[in-house]
C-alpha cells in the first residue's frame, strides 16, 4: 500500500470522491500541512492504495476534475489544492502527472505538489460524512455533483458494487 494526501476542497466532499475508488482501501480525513510557506493546517484527507490497482496518475486526475482546481480563490488557505506527498520522489512524479494533465486538457491547474509534513484527523463524528448524511443539504449541494462528475469521468475507477448487499 501506498500513502499520499489530497487537498482541494472540504475533506467531507474530498474523502467521499476517494472512497469508492477501486485499489483506495483507506481514506482518513482531515488536516494537512507542509513545508512553508503552506505550514498552516488544510482540510484534506490521507489514502492508503494499491498501485497494482489503480494507477497514482488516475488518482490525480479524479482529483484535479472533482474540486476547483483551476480557481487559485480566497478561501485556498484553509482548502489548499494539493498533493501531498511522502517522498521527494513522489512529489516530482505528482508534479510530472499535474503538468501533464494540464497540458491534455489545455488547462491550468493551481494545484501543487506539496511534501506532507503533519496529520491532524477531523472530529470523528464527522468522518464517512456523506455515507451518514446523503441527504443533508450540503451533500446534496456539494457532494453529490462531485461524484456525478466521478461517475461520468471516471466510471472505470469505481469499486463494482455487490447487488445483495
Amino acid at each position: 500500500m501506498v500513502t499520499i494526501g489530497f487537498g482541494g476542497g472540504c475533506h467531507w466532499c474530498t474523502e467521499a470522491v476517494f472512497q469508492p475508488l477501486v485499489g483506495v482501501s483507506k481514506v482518513r480525513q482531515g488536516f494537512i500541512r507542509s513545508d512553508a510557506p503552506d505550514e498552516t493546517w488544510s482540510e484534506a484527507v490521507e489514502i492508503s492504495f494499491d498501485p497494482d490497482r489503480v494507477r497514482l496518475r488516475d488518482l490525480i486526475a479524479v482529483h484535479l476534475s472533482t474540486h476547483a482546481s483551476e480557481a487559485d480563490h480566497k478561501m485556498r488557505g484553509k482548502y489548499r489544492s494539493a498533493v501531498y506527498t511522502m517522498t521527494p520522489e513522489q512529489q516530482d512524479e505528482c508534479a510530472t502527472y499535474i503538468r501533464d494533465l494540464a497540458a491534455e486538457a489545455e488547462v491550468h491547474f493551481v494545484t501543487r505538489s506539496l511534501m506532507h509534513r503533519g496529520f491532524r484527523p477531523s472530529d470523528s463524528r464527522f468522518h464517512d460524512y456523506y455515507k451518514s448524511n446523503p441527504e443533508r443539504p450540503f451533500c446534496r449541494v456539494y457532494i453529490a455533483p462531485k461524484l456525478a462528475k466521478l461517475r461520468t469521468r471516471h466510471s472505470a475507477l469505481l469499486k463494482k458494487e455487490n447487488p445483495t448487499s
